[in-house]
């Protein structure tokens, strides 16, 4: 046998049939109506090891926030949101009029797409006067393509949201890096970082996060605890009071550091 038919055999041995791979998870919708009265729906991608396959208790309640708050958090603002994944909290800063928005989540194809998709989803009922960009970011990392979606000479956001992501606790000082680059330096400049305790036992991680801030010249405020209906993994373990819990809180400059 030649040479050339033992590299053709050997080649397919190592071959899986087509269909050794489980297809790919297709995306799933869920629709969430605003106080405002607009229903949207959210495409979430079928699966994603940086979990942008959930609409996130976090992100529900921030938005919630952002209505009640909207004359001093959203209207003619500017806003960054980190991890976004579906994107929710950004879409309805837009609908209420947040002038300049920019929808960030890990550089990754497929969450960043589905960003896309779901901003151009909403066109019909967000105003021309709203811009919305949607970019990839990873934390830490240089800010300055954040900032050059901002108009004339401003050097960084009047809002900044940060929806259930302080269970990545090896990312905290990468967060409050970027908060510190990217929110405006103004004392009525806010970054929103709401969360759920998914794994309660690891709440004081989770709480970590904010020594950090204070560190990086930051107050930091709670503003808001509620208790939603039901827990999001139900199989999970732990305390289910603190999992169906989202806290709320706000980080503003210290006046020091203004």
């Amino acid at each position: 046998m030649s040479s050339d038919g033992e590299a053709l055999i050997d080649s397919a041995i190592f071959q899986e049939p087509l269909d050794y791979y489980p297809p790919p998870k297709p995306a799933t919708f869920e629709s969430r109506t605003l106080q405002s009265g607009q229903t949207l729906r959210l495409r979430l991608v079928g699966h994603n090891p940086l979990w942008g396959h959930h609409l996130w208790n976090g992100a529900q309640v921030v938005t919630d926030y952002l209505y009640h708050h909207k004359e001093s958090l959203v209207r003619g603002n500017s806003m960054l949101e980190l991890g976004a994944g579906a994107g929710l909290p950004s879409i309805a800063a837009a609908i209420w009029g947040a002038k300049n928005v920019v929808v960030t989540d890990y550089p990754d194809q497929d969450l960043v797409e589905n960003i896309r998709i779901n901003v151009d989803a909403a066109t019909d009922v967000v105003p021309r006067s709203s811009n919305v960009v949607v970019q990839g970011h990873v934390w830490g990392a240089d800010a300055e393509p954040l900032l050059a979606n901002l108009p004339g000479s401003s050097r960084g956001f009047d809002t900044l949201v940060l929806a259930d992501l302080l269970f990545n606790h090896s990312q905290h000082a990468a967060l409050v890096s970027t908060i510190r680059a990217t929110l405006a330096r103004s004392p009525q400049a806010r970054a929103l970082v709401f969360f759920t305790p998914y794994t309660p036992w690891k709440l004081n991680k989770d709480m970590a996060f904010f020594d950090i801030a204070r560190e990086g010249g930051f107050e930091v405020n709670q503003v808001v605890k509620r208790v939603m209906d039901k827990v999001m993994f139900k199989d999970d373990r732990g305390d289910e009071l603190l999992r169906r819990t989202v806290f709320g809180y706000e980080l503003s400059w210290n006046e020091l550091d203004v």
